[in-house]
């Protein structure tokens, strides 16, 4: 199985917080690919850059190292996502969550994410 992070979570699993839900810290120990979008690496740099989000690490460090630690690939963004992207409902507004949601609809994905707006499209939210 394969499941996507959504930006909040792959900080939340991390970082061990405890926001993160029981169940989704269960489902992201099993055995699964995990899948982090170019579009959370985007919008986390973005808030690091801005003051709004601090890292343990620098950026440029903490990133690749998580990523390596937990096993996590990383999911570029792709026409064929895009092309859903353009189709998208405006049930959300965030444009970095819209690409997140396109991505799993394309890749026919779950995604992991405690945002309840995720359930107007067509994916499979954990939490």
């Amino acid at each position: 199985m394969r499941i996507l992070l959504d930006t909040h979570a792959f900080l939340w699993f991390v970082n061990d917080s405890p926001e993160l839900s029981g169940d989704a810290a269960e489902l992201l120990e099993q055995d699964i690919d995990l899948l982090l979008s170019v579009a959370s690496l985007w919008e986390i740099a973005i808030k690091v850059n801005l003051k709004k989000l601090t890292l343990p690490d620098d950026y440029e460090r903490f990133i690749p190292q998580q990523m390596s630690l937990n096993d996590i690939q990383l999911l570029p963004i792709a026409i064929d996502h895009l092309n859903i992207l353009a189709k998208l409902p405006l049930h959300h507004r965030d444009p970095f969550d819209r690409m997140l949601i396109a991505q799993a609809m394309q890749e026919g994905i779950q995604i992991i994410s405690v945002d309840t707006k995720f359930d107007d499209y067509d994916v499979e939210r954990k939490w």
